[in-house]
């Protein structure tokens, strides 16, 4: 059966090392024979949750206006959810944790979807990246039905492009085609 995979990079560089990861998994999905749509954080325009509550008298809109309601309908049609993000400090980049906290104005309609994480850092022990994936669990424990797939940690990579020569480059692929 294919499903709507929808792939979130959060690399503020395009051709990063994680965004790289991005294309790999999205290339093994597409190979089984599902529908793939990369989003790059860097592409839109979104502000900070202002913690004003407008959402909850408001049916779930938010107070803010900017390009986040077209990423949130294409998560909310999506089966499959990618978070990717460069480790920046043994955490998940300024840019994902910012489009995580704008998602709570919708949260309560990503039902029972399927999570997968990519992560690249410079550290060349995974252990670096624990955090970061529990982090990503937080925010996966306020969504009804969603489960955590799978993980990509792409170690040892700081220049751009330095994941190439990585084994998680066929890990991402893999883990792609497994969806």
């Amino acid at each position: 059966m294919s499903k709507k995979v929808l792939v979130i990079s959060s690399s503020p560089r395009k051709g990063g090392n994680s965004d790289i990861l991005c294309d790999e998994f999205a290339k093994g999905a597409g190979e089984s024979g599902h529908e793939v749509e990369k989003v790059f954080l860097k592409d839109y325009r979104i502000h900070y949750c202002s913690g004003c509550g407008y959402c909850v008298g408001n049916k779930g809109a938010c107070s803010e206006k900017d390009d986040m309601e077209v990423i949130q309908e294409k998560m909310i049609c999506a089966d499959v959810i990618v978070f990717a993000t460069p480790i920046y400090f043994y955490t998940m980049s300024g840019q994902m944790k910012t489009f995580i906290d704008r998602n709570c104005s919708f949260y309560t309609l990503l039902r029972n979807k399927e999570f997968y994480y990519i992560m690249t850092a410079a550290d060349s022990d995974k252990a670096a990246m624990e955090r970061t994936l529990t982090e990503f669990g937080g925010y996966i424990c306020c969504l009804d039905g969603a489960v955590e797939k799978g993980t990509v940690f792409g170690i040892g990579a700081w220049e751009k492009g330095d994941i190439r020569s990585k084994s998680s480059m066929k890990e991402a692929f893999d883990l792609g085609k497994m969806v």
